[in-house]
C-alpha cells in the first residue's frame, strides 16, 4: 500500500482476492483513524509503524 500498488497488483502478489484486499486496507485505514491510503502511509511512518 505505501509503495503506490493498487488493490489488484497487491492481490497478485499475495495471491489473494481483491476484495480480501479492499477489508484490509479498510481496517488499517480505521485503526490508524484516517480516511485514505495517503494519510495512513504517512501515519504509519510517522508513528514508526513501517
Amino acid at each position: 500500500m505505501v509503495e503506490g500498488f493498487s488493490n489488484k497488483e497487491i492481490s497478485e502478489k499475495l495471491i489473494i482476492s481483491i476484495s480480501t484486499v479492499r477489508t484490509h486496507v479498510e481496517h488499517i485505514l480505521e485503526k490508524l483513524s484516517v480516511t485514505g491510503r495517503t494519510q495512513a502511509a504517512v501515519k504509519a511512518m510517522k508513528e514508526g509503524l513501517l
